[in-house]
């Protein structure tokens, strides 16, 4: 047992801290559904985007990111730095569109861009589908990294971690609603980014490491620190870079980075006060979740190499944990060299960074069930009272089933590229449905099929085929590929969506552009505005501001690691493009909020 008393002392601290909140805000949010599930709908951006950030900071994220650079390099992170592309379409295009919506959740989206018993179905079907199923397993992946941490820090077995951890989740989750998730996440974060930060310190001066210069010229490292895949491996250029940036960020939905926002993302932008505090919380989210954060991960899992350089080495370093051994582990066994007292906040740093997650998750997928099925299809008479109660014992009967899934388990990289090979393909229609009327209900449930059965099929099919395996990007490549031609297929093979539905559409979101010229012709009567048209139209500078967004962040995240690497001049062209990137940006961004 590694913890001492004072450690013990700092995470029962937070654990009553975390309670307390739940407690002290459960009145506030059992007043109605939209307080439990939107926080009244009044928050600020600087919030809302600081609980996206500790949201989609979890305790699998710095053990994905260790088995990313434990077995691809630096480089390898391309695989989420890409997701960049997504967010700030996110911020600049779609963010102000949901606003505009006035919709609670993103899934009663359906029932107002589409028509008739399709639109129903595709509600009902994809809050039980996204609500339960999805975010189940989401919420085990993460408990996976939460079972490992426990392991190795504490000797606890999974179901012991899984209770705990678990428990004083559930229990302010449940009280606080998503008002109680957001004040907390704000505690969470300040958390979390201290324990990352504490723990890459302690793994540089550790005596095997021998600081930076000595981490960066070790053999074990050495070659593993390109931010950019080696050009000349054909497979690692494709699966590391190319699919990434080319084909990941706009054709797959994730959880965090969906194309044209979504979930939990929505949920926050659903909750902000207004247009502006919606963009803001986005663009904060996004700026911090890929310039501020990686870093001192990065670095302990560099640490891990020189310490733990393999598998075996981690299995005979922790035996009580063999069974659960894998690159992912190399995060937690590397905190096993913290002093008493810090490591008891970096544990306290990364049960926070588990709570966020999991409590945002359990909100979302209660107000998937509850609002999207339960109020719509079996109680639409139910007051607000009883809703909250539902939406209560919807929380702790997911986190059960998650917990039950976690132990089920072995790998936090292999539940990643799974989850994003059942996304494959239906990223494009999320992103066009905002901007082409002839999207329909049945366009959405196509890609929903095909790309499941697609999922399936490499999964659980094509091994016993005898035919030449795949490497995973060539997966989600033809993944993609058949997934978009189905739901382009049933699209135009259907019939398109009401046409007094698409002018309430249009009427009320107000997308603009070509896309939508059919209906918004139709808009024009003598006493009717036309700003539901063309003038609406506000694309082409939100392009120009996600590409100047996306290089201010880059470009930061790139600085940093040469300054860390300390390549002087590499950096400083780097930081004065950033720089200039944010002065662009920010004029820019001024002149598509003065729209």
């Amino acid at each position: 047992m590694l913890l001492q008393g004072i450690d013990w002392t700092l995470i029962a601290a937070y654990f009553v801290i975390s309670l307390l909140i739940g407690v002290a805000v459960t009145r506030k949010a059992g007043k109605s559904s939209t307080e439990f599930f939107a926080a009244g709908r009044n928050m600020p951006w600087w919030l809302l985007g600081v609980s996206m950030v500790a949201t989609t900071f979890s305790t699998d994220t710095p053990n994905l990111v260790t088995d990313i650079v434990r077995r691809h390099g630096v480089a390898g992170n391309w695989f989420w730095w890409a997701f960049l592309l997504t967010g700030m379409l996110t911020v600049f295009v779609y963010a102000r569109l949901w606003k505009r919506s006035g919709v609670l959740t993103d899934i009663e989206f359906y029932e107002l861009r589409y028509s008739c018993r399709p639109a129903a179905f595709l509600r009902g079907f994809r809050a039980l589908y996204l609500g339960a199923f999805f975010n189940i397993v989401i919420m085990a992946t993460v408990s996976l990294a939460a079972i490992k941490i426990g392991r190795v820090l504490m000797n606890f077995s999974p179901l012991q971690t899984i209770f705990i951890a678990g428990l004083v989740t559930m229990v302010y989750s449940s009280l606080g609603g998503l008002r109680g998730v957001l004040i907390t996440d704000l505690i969470q974060f300040g958390l979390a980014m201290a324990g990352g930060l504490g723990a890459a310190l302690v793994a540089l001066r550790l005596p095997q490491v021998g600081g930076l210069k000595g981490l960066l010229a070790h053999e074990a490292v050495s070659g593993r620190l390109a931010l950019l895949p080696d050009f000349s491996v054909g497979s690692e250029l494709f699966a590391v870079f190319l699919i990434p940036l080319l084909v990941q960020w706009w054709s797959v939905w994730y959880p965090g980075a969906e194309p044209g926002g979504g979930g939990y993302i929505a949920q926050r932008m659903l909750a902000a006060k207004n247009e502006k505090h919606s963009v803001g919380a986005v663009f904060l989210f996004n700026a911090a979740h890929y310039a501020l954060r990686p870093w001192p991960w990065i670095i302990v899992a560099l640490a891990s190499l020189v310490v733990f350089p393999n598998l075996d080495a981690l299995r005979t370093a922790f035996p009580h944990a063999a069974d659960v051994v894998n690159h992912d582990m190399g995060y937690p066994a590397m905190l096993t060299f913290l002093p008493a007292g810090f490591l008891g906040l970096v544990v306290a740093s990364l049960i926070a960074a588990y709570m966020s997650t999991i409590s945002t998750h359990l909100n979302w997928g209660a107000s998937y069930l509850i609002h999207d099925f339960y109020h719509r299809f079996l109680r639409p008479q139910a007051h607000e009272k009883e809703l909250v109660f539902v939406g209560r014992m919807a929380t702790v009967l997911l986190m059960l089933l998650a917990g039950v899934l976690a132990l089920w388990m072995e790998n936090a990289l292999d539940s990643f590229q799974i989850l994003l090979q059942i996304g494959a393909g239906t990223g494009l229609l999320f992103i066009l449905r905002w901007f082409w009327w002839r999207i329909n209900a049945a366009s959405e449930i196509a890609a929903m099929v095909v790309s499941f059965l697609v999922a399936v099929y490499f999964r659980l099919i094509h091994d016993h085929t005898g035919l030449p395996q795949l490497d995973q990007w060539q997966e989600l490549t033809i993944g993609v590929c058949i997934t978009t031609f189905g739901w382009l297929c049933v699209t135009f093979l259907t019939k398109p969506t009401e046409e007094k539905t698409l002018v309430s559409f249009c009427r009320l979101v107000k997308p603009g552009g070509p896309g939508w010229s059919k209906i918004t012709g139709r808009l024009r009567g003598p006493d009717e505005s036309s700003e539901s048209g063309d003038k609406a139209w506000q694309v082409p500078r939100g392009l120009l501001c996600m590409f100047l967004g996306c290089s201010a962040v880059y470009s930061t995240l790139f600085a940093v690691g040469h300054w860390i690497y300390g390549h002087r001049t590499v950096a400083m062209i780097l930081s004065a493009i950033a720089l200039v990137s944010s002065m662009l940006l920010v004029k820019a961004w001024s002149k598509l909020l003065a729209d």
